[in-house]
């Protein structure tokens, strides 16, 4: 009885044009890339040289993981015609829009800055609660609230006291 092979399949081929790899050559080697861009150039520049997932991770010390997801996403973002840049960035991420825009936060923490008497308010100092409720007050928003000022406070390192 004859024992079956395990399958081995290899990697997509890849197949860069002179363009394509002459661009991430300078990617890579352009001191102001990021350094998971000129990864994942590095990583599509060993994939046109025919190296399998394996020996890309070995050579850069990556997982073979990084390996197989950076060369799916260059060969799907192949047909897009996307500048090889843009085709090394990151999946846009989960979640909505952002809620509020930089101008309705940045006059939250002017506000916050602010004497809380100048907008007659009896308090010695600004609580997040006081702030989302001044902000509806002077229609900045239409609601927002009182920890997500917290949160948008902290990330500033904005302490109204």
């Amino acid at each position: 009885m004859e024992v079956p092979r395990i399958a081995r399949f290899a990697p997509a081929p890849l197949h860069l044009t002179e363009q394509e790899r002459a661009d991430l050559h300078v990617l890579v080697n352009r001191h102001s890339t990021a350094q998971q861009i000129a990864l994942r150039g590095r990583i599509i520049l060993l994939a046109d040289e025919g190296q399998n997932h394996r020996e890309i991770a070995r050579a850069l010390n990556i997982s073979r993981d990084m390996a197989r997801l950076w060369r799916q996403r260059w060969l799907e973002r192949a047909p897009t015609h996307l500048l090889v840049a843009e085709r090394l960035a990151d999946a846009p991420r989960p979640g909505g829009p952002a809620t509020f825009t930089l101008e309705q936060t940045l006059e939250l923490f002017v506000l916050a800055c602010e004497n809380p008497a100048n907008s007659r308010r009896p308090i010695s100092h600004w609580t997040p609660r006081e702030l989302a409720d001044e902000m509806v007050k002077r229609r900045w928003v239409d609601k927002i609230s009182p920890r997500h000022v917290g949160r948008l406070l902290a990330e500033a390192d904005l302490k109204p006291h």
